[in-house]
Parts: C-alpha cells; structure tokens; sequence
C-alpha cells in the first residue's frame, strides 16, 4: 500500500507539473519594446493601467502632496511638456497625472496608466527643467516599454519556477540554488537593461519635448555626487552613473538632432521653478 501511494503521488506531482506548464504557455505573449527587444508579458495594459491607478491612489494616500504650489506648478509644468511629446496614440490611451510628494527623497516614478510621481528632494538635484524633464521622460520610459508588466510576469513565472520545484520535491538546497541563480544570473542583468532602455527612451523624449538632452548627463553628475558609496555595479538593479552617462553620450547626437525639429516645430519650453 504505501509503494501504491508513493507512486500515485508522483503521478499527482506530474499531473501538477504539465498543468502549471501548460497554463504558462497559454499565458505567455511576446512583445518588443520600442528598442526591439524581445519581452514576454503575461498581462494586458487595462490589467495593468489598473494596478497602477490603484498603486498611485494608495500612495496619494499614505504621502502627502507637497503644500509649495510654486514648486506643483513647475513640476506639472515639465510634466506636460514631456507628455505633450509622446505619439497621439500613447498620450491618449492615458489619463496621466502628476503629483509633487511632500518627501526629501530624490526619487520619482511613472506607473502604468500614465501615473507620475516626483518627490520634492528630486528638485535639489535636478536642479533646471531640462533635469527635471530627464527624470520624467526616463520613467515615462518605464511605461512605454511596458517594464512594469515584464517585472510583474518574471514574478509570476519565477513563482511558477518555485512551484514546480516544490511538486517535484527539489531540497531546501536546490530551492536556496533556484533563489539565488535567480536574483544574480537573470533578473539583475534584465532590470539593468530596463534601465538602460529607459534612458534611451526618455532621452529621445525629452528632446522632442524641447527640453536640453545633454543635461541628462548633467544631472547624472549630479547623482553621482550625491550617491555617496554605491553597490557594485555587477550586483546591482541600475546601471552604473558612468556608464549610464557613456550610453547617453552614444546616443547624443540623434537626441540632439531630435531637439532640432522639436525647435523647428516651436517647442521652447519655459517652465520657471
């Protein structure tokens, strides 16, 4: 009796297994980014346009907005220009919106559904509009690419990854392996190149917005210097700022040609801090 139990086990345990692969399949899609790199993505955009409106609103809720109605109007001032700049079809397949946060980090983000987020400590360190519009268009980047879905499904087909070493009874070592080999031979080298290509993206963004592109390495710089000790590049999410600031050098003279017929078109923002 118990071999019969063991042995219908397993066949439970391959059941499970085809299933869960089976339905990964299913689910999978392939898509490019706007930089042609292949992408597997496992949710729509309204899936993820309302994770992102319902992210924003929790936020919203938890921080407050900033109370410095000059510092609000500059922010949302870059932020339309930078908007203005996409193609019709993405400006208007979301309702976005910009909120200042009352919070010393230098940080901001855009999530899916077209949410912006600055926080006020971002304005020491992009320190004009044409910094300020780098930021913006880097994380507007984020959106357009589709980034937040791609980390949304590694998450789900990592889970499932872990799921099917559990049915198959993988030891507490092998599971350990699977964690690691995850975090460090995967998902690391992808999310630097997510970043790598928003700041591809956002470069050319700005520039047809009229903002400056080579402030971006300025303001590069400027992060640089307020880092302070980094973790090594090898072992981290984001590029290194120097290599970061190659890429954009790379690419500058397209960007600036790009300014060029924004110019042309009478792109001149004006947005005064």
């Amino acid at each position: 009796m118990p071999e019969r139990i063991e042995l219908t086990t397993r066949s439970n345990h391959r059941a499970a297994t085809s299933t869960l692969v089976a339905s990964l399949t299913l689910l999978t899609a392939c898509a490019s980014s706007p930089l042609e790199r292949r992408q597997v993505v496992l949710y729509s955009e309204a899936e993820m346009a309302a994770r992102g409106a319902a992210a924003y609103s929790q936020l919203r809720e938890e921080t407050a907005a900033s109370e410095d109605d000059r510092a609000t109007r500059y922010v949302q001032c870059v932020a339309d220009h930078v908007v203005e700049a996409l193609p019709e079809a993405q400006r208007k397949s979301f309702n976005w919106e910009v909120t200042l946060f009352a919070s010393e980090q230098a940080n901001a983000f855009a999530l899916p559904g077209g949410k912006i987020g600055v926080y006020e400590g971002l304005l020491d360190v992009a320190i004009n509009q044409h910094q300020l519009a780098a930021v913006m268009a880097h994380e507007v980047g984020h959106v357009l690419a589709n980034h937040s879905n791609e980390r949304a499904s590694q998450s789900a087909l990592r889970n499932v990854g872990f799921g099917v070493a559990q049915i198959l009874g993988a030891s507490d070592t092998t599971l350990r392996a699977l964690d690691v080999g995850t975090q460090l031979g995967l998902f690391l080298p992808f999310n630097r190149t997510q970043e790598s290509e928003a700041d591809l993206i956002g470069l050319t963004l700005m520039a047809r917005a009229g903002f400056e592109p080579d402030e971006s390495i300025s303001l590069w710089e400027n992060m640089a210097a307020n880092s302070g000790e980094r973790t090594p590049a090898l072992l981290s999410t984001h590029p290194s700022p120097s290599a970061r600031m190659d890429e954009l050098r790379a690419r500058m003279p397209a960007a600036e040609l790009e300014l060029d017929a924004a110019q042309a078109r009478g792109a001149h923002p004006d947005c005064i801090r």
